[in-house]
């Protein structure tokens, strides 16, 4: 126990920290500042965390421009096909040589959050692999799951409380632990990325390339008004990063849920595997895996710019508010059964219902002005995702038995274990070749 003197001195302690730490900037506009969102957007450089100002629109017009465009969405359309491709031949490979071992039992959580982030790495940088990747070069090496690990690290600490986010002179001692994690996770997140936009950088400005082939190479080319660089060479990274963190999440955590929910019924997977094979009509049950399992239970913080009056509740100016996607997907009062897998509801009489759905009865990607600008591509990954594991495969759970335990975890809406499940080949040999 503390005697007076030392209780005294630690006090003492506390008081100078407190006068002496250099306070942050109050948040201008919408969203508040919190340790976990100042790490991912590496001080304010980005947009969707960033507070409205001159910073949020340069940033919002050169995504626009170059990366969420319709023009772009097509362009990246071979490298996403291409991944997808990529992805059913890895586990076919897989299942071709363990043919005498048995039927092989297939890591789903690592296969859909890889091939998100092969997705991510080939529509900003241009390549599957920061490495050699796996023997067959399909599959992962030590550096894609490191780098997929640490982005999902992110991710999921971003909406992790922080004691310091509200009292900022208590952000030294790092109460929870939070900031000492997410810092590792970042350091290892810009271990890969920028020696990768370092060397283009330099290949541009060395004049040895002539012609953008990615997303990196738009931002590097953006211009401004006065025809002078639109982005620095930090602005281009933490823009980079923050892509990365927003394509690897839904599409994997989507697929990873909807795998589990139609293993688990047996008659869902026949039918969506009986649509594939019909017209490849995959939409209800992403849209039924979005609704009952997203990604996080809250969008990203906003503020509220005056004071106003939702629903009878007054909201103070300066409030900071939160969406709760579990709230609005599973709402009773919207949705009958609403805890129950059902890709049918969003057929028929509600076939209407969006992922971005203005009446919000889903609320996948944020809504509004803030809302995630990259919704479309991040709804076509997961589309084509979910439809290549069906059409390519035929899935079963392991050692016979009758489900899955696909409760969600204690400390996030991942699934409390990653999904593993056999898989049988169920097309021609050649095609998976092809």
């Amino acid at each position: 126990m503390l005697d007076s003197t030392s209780l005294l001195a630690f006090l003492l302690g506390f008081l100078i920290v407190a006068l002496t730490t250099k306070k942050r900037k109050e948040p201008k506009k919408n969203v508040p500042l919190a340790m976990g969102t100042e790490y991912c957007s590496r001080g304010y450089l980005t947009i969707a965390v960033e507070p409205q100002g001159e910073q949020w629109k340069k940033m919002r017009r050169v995504v626009a421009s170059h990366v969420t465009s319709q023009k772009s969405f097509k362009w990246t359309l071979e490298k996403r096909t291409e991944e997808a491709d990529n992805l059913v031949r890895y586990i076919n490979n897989i299942c071709v040589k363990n043919q005498g071992n048995g039927f092989e039992v297939i890591d789903l959580r690592l296969v859909v959050r890889q091939y998100s982030g092969n997705v991510a790495r080939k529509m900003l940088f241009g390549v599957r692999h920061f490495g050699k990747g796996s023997e067959d070069g399909f599959g992962p090496g030590f550096e894609e799951i490191e780098h997929v690990d640490s982005l999902f690290t992110v991710v999921t600490h971003l909406y992790a409380f922080a004691l310091s986010d509200y009292v900022p002179w208590l952000r030294f001692l790092d109460l929870e632990g939070h900031e000492k994690v997410v810092s590792g996770a970042m350091r290892n997140i810009s271990k890969y990325n920028d020696s990768f936009v370092d060397q283009r950088l330099k290949k541009w400005r060395n004049g040895k390339m002539k012609e953008p082939q990615d997303f990196l190479d738009m931002f590097i080319l953006a211009k401004d008004t006065d025809g002078k660089p639109a982005l620095s060479d930090e602005e281009i990274k933490a823009q980079v990063t923050e892509l990365m963190l927003a394509t690897v999440d839904n599409p994997s955590n989507a697929a990873e849920w909807a795998m589990g929910e139609m293993i688990n019924q047996p008659n869902i997977m026949q039918k969506a595997v009986e649509e594939i094979d019909r017209v490849v009509g995959k939409d209800p049950c992403v849209k039924e895996a979005f609704r009952l399992h997203p990604v996080a239970p809250f969008n990203l913080t906003h503020m509220s710019t005056a004071d106003a009056v939702v629903d009878g509740y007054f909201i103070p100016k300066g409030s900071h508010v939160l969406i709760s996607r579990l709230g609005i997907g599973r709402n009773p009062n919207v949705w009958d059964k609403p805890l129950k897998f059902d890709p049918e509801r969003h057929m028929g009489n509600n076939k209407n219902v969006e992922l971005n759905d203005p009446d919000l009865n889903i609320i996948s990607f944020s809504a509004g002005r803030r809302g995630c600008m990259g919704s479309n591509i991040g709804s076509a990954m997961t589309y084509m995702l979910l439809a290549r594991l069906i059409q390519g495969f035929t899935w079963s759970s392991v050692h016979g038995e009758d489900k899955f335990d696909i409760s969600e975890s204690k400390s996030d809406l991942f699934m409390a274990k990653p999904l593993h499940a056999i898989a049988t080949p169920r097309l021609a040999p050649q095609i998976y070749s092809t």
